[in-house]
């Protein structure tokens, strides 16, 4: 990654409505230099000629708007040029910089200079007087011990189409993770077993891994099965999205009982049942 050191440290802060696309887009000119101190913008401008050059020298960050779970994307505009209303614009992405969360970015704004809320919420083109490099680093320093039976990343990764499932490793458990990857695959998404994967050499990693990158994890509570309490604990650390699922409430722990959880049977009608439910809140999650 390399970082300009010439000139003062700013950053472009795109937000737009929707998300961003593969490299090449447009851009409303008369949303540009909202949001920014008129000192800032007056120094991209020669009289009435804008100095897209000068402009598009800082790196950017791609936003959508929202303050949830929307991927924002650090990166570099390559090229501007007016087209009518609009600016064209081409740009990439930082590959060495994992996509951010915006609630994280929302929960640092004055950091990265967005000191109203509503820039979260309306599409503009605002340049930031700030290191943006710098506000990374500092919101990314490790503030707590990290794990010693397994490793996590500096940086999310997850993968928003990713689903997991937690389950005894018993051939009965097989119809139910067959029903799950169905159901997922109806809604746009696709499910995975630690068993479908072999990256590293113990399976805890693998399962951690899998947890971390996923947005939603559904968990089998039957058979009270320790594994599976053990990486629901993970999952419910790590802030996903977890679902229970159960053949017998009684198999749900007590420190769960007070969290919603999906009871079902397991032959062909019951599990046609679980799948039905399933797929309504799997379309809820991915709406939200």
């Amino acid at each position: 990654m390399t970082v300009s050191t010439g000139g003062a440290a700013m950053y472009n802060l795109l937000i737009r409505y929707k998300t961003w696309g593969d490299g090449r887009d447009a851009f409303p000119i008369d949303r540009l230099f909202e949001a920014t101190d008129d000192n800032v913008a007056a120094s991209f401008k020669d009289g009435s000629t804008l100095l897209l050059d000068r402009l598009i020298s800082h790196p950017c960050l791609f936003m959508q708007e929202g303050v949830n779970d929307e991927l924002a994307y650090v990166g570099t505009i390559y090229r501007a040029r007016p087209v009518g209303n609009d600016l064209a614009i081409e740009y990439t992405y930082e590959l060495d910089i994992p996509p951010l969360l915006n609630s994280a970015i929302y929960s640092n704004r004055l950091d990265f200079d967005i000191t109203r809320d509503s820039e979260f919420t309306r599409t503009h083109w605002a340049v930031k007087d700030v290191d943006l490099y710098r506000v990374l680093l500092r919101s990314n320093r490790p503030r707590r011990r990290r794990p010693t039976v397994f490793q996590l990343p500096d940086n999310e990764r997850i993968e928003p189409a990713l689903v997991s499932a937690m389950m005894p490793f018993e051939a009965s458990f097989t119809p139910v993770y067959d029903g799950l990857k169905a159901t997922a695959e109806k809604v746009g998404l696709r499910c995975r077993r630690a068993d479908d994967i072999w990256e590293n050499p113990a399976i805890i990693q693998d399962i951690v891994s899998l947890i971390d990158r996923s947005r939603v994890v559904i968990c089998d509570c039957s058979g009270r099965n320790p594994n599976v309490f053990y990486e629901i604990g993970i999952a419910h650390t790590l802030g996903r999205e977890v679902i229970l699922i159960t053949q017998n409430e009684a198999d749900v722990p007590f420190d769960l009982r007070h969290l919603r959880y999906v009871r079902y049977l397991n032959n062909a009608e019951g599990r046609q049942e679980l799948c039905r439910k399933l797929e309504a809140r799997l379309s809820d999650l991915m709406r939200d």
